[in-house]
C-alpha cells in the first residue's frame, strides 16, 4: 500500500512526518515569534487580532478555547473582552510556544484567568457540547487533518455556540502580485536576520497558497456541520476571519 502524502508548504511529505516538521518550525521561532509579527505585518496583526475579538464577542461567563494559541495574543484579548469573568483554555500542540505564551500572560497579568494545556486539534480532549467559543488564530493552516480539526470544534461546542478562525488566506486587487514578492523575497530574508532561520518562514509563505481559499474554507466549514457561516476579508483578503455557529437544536 501506498503511504499517505500530504504537503508541508510546496513539499510533499510523509502523513506521519508532518506535525513533526511543523513542530520543528515553530519550536526554531517561537523566542522571536511576536517580534516577527509586528515586522512582517507592520503591527497590523494586532488590529486583525482585535477585529477577530471583536466578530467573537465573548461574553462574560463563557468558556473559550483558544487552539494553537501559541503567545496568547487572543486569549488575552478575550478574557479582557469578558472583564475576566470566563474562562479561557490557551492551547498549541507545541510546547515551546506554549511557553512563551504562560510567559507572556503572566507578565501581563492575566495568567489566573487562563488555562493551558498541549492538545492536538485534531482530537480535543473536551467533551461534547462543553464550550461557549473556539478560536484558532493563524494555526489552521497548520493542522494536518483540516476538515477532523472542524469536525472536533463542532463536537465540542455548545448549540449556539461559535468557532472563529482568523487566517491568512486568498488576496485579491492589486496588492496581490506586490504581496507575493514580498512573501518570497523578503519575508525569508527577514526571517535569517530575526530568527536565524529563513527556512520556517519559506515554509510560511507556502502554507499561506497552500490554504484553502475564503469559500472553499467556508464551504469546508458548512461539512463539518456548522450553519450560520460568514467570513469577512481584511486589507483585500490577505487575511480573512471565519465565524460559524452551531445550530441551537
Amino acid at each position: 500500500m501506498d503511504e499517505k502524502k500530504t504537503h508541508f508548504g510546496y513539499e510533499e511529505v510523509s502523513w506521519k512526518d508532518k506535525q513533526s516538521r511543523v513542530n520543528q518550525v515553530f519550536s526554531s521561532v517561537a523566542g522571536r515569534y511576536d517580534l516577527m509579527n509586528d515586522l512582517m505585518s507592520m503591527g497590523l496583526h494586532r488590529l486583525w487580532k482585535d477585529e477577530a475579538v471583536r466578530i467573537l464577542a465573548p461574553e462574560e461567563g463563557e468558556t473559550i478555547v483558544d487552539l494553537a494559541g501559541g503567545t496568547g495574543d487572543l486569549s488575552r484579548r478575550i478574557l479582557k473582552r469578558m472583564h475576566g469573568r470566563g474562562q479561557v483554555i490557551l492551547s498549541d500542540i507545541n510546547l515551546a510556544m506554549l511557553r512563551e505564551g504562560v510567559k507572556r500572560l503572566d507578565r501581563s497579568g492575566h495568567l489566573s484567568g487562563v488555562h493551558y494545556c498541549v492538545l492536538n486539534a485534531e482530537t480535543l480532549p473536551f467533551e461534547a457540547a462543553s464550550v461557549d467559543g473556539i478560536t484558532i488564530g493563524f494555526g489552521l493552516r497548520n493542522v494536518r487533518d483540516q476538515a477532523a480539526a472542524l469536525k472536533e470544534m463542532f463536537r465540542v461546542l455548545k448549540p449556539g455556540g461559535r468557532a472563529l478562525i482568523l487566517e491568512f488566506s486568498k488576496m485579491h486587487g492589486p496588492l496581490a502580485k506586490p504581496y507575493d514578492w514580498y512573501s518570497f523575497h523578503i519575508l525569508p530574508k527577514m526571517g535569517a536576520l530575526v530568527t536565524g532561520d529563513s527556512d520556517s518562514y519559506r515554509y510560511l509563505a507556502e502554507s499561506i497558497r497552500k490554504h484553502p481559499e475564503q469559500e472553499i474554507l467556508k464551504n469546508n466549514l458548512y461539512q463539518a456541520g456548522f450553519e450560520e457561516v460568514y467570513y469577512r476579508n481584511l486589507l483585500q483578503g490577505l487575511v480573512a476571519i471565519h465565524l460559524a455557529r452551531k445550530a441551537l437544536v
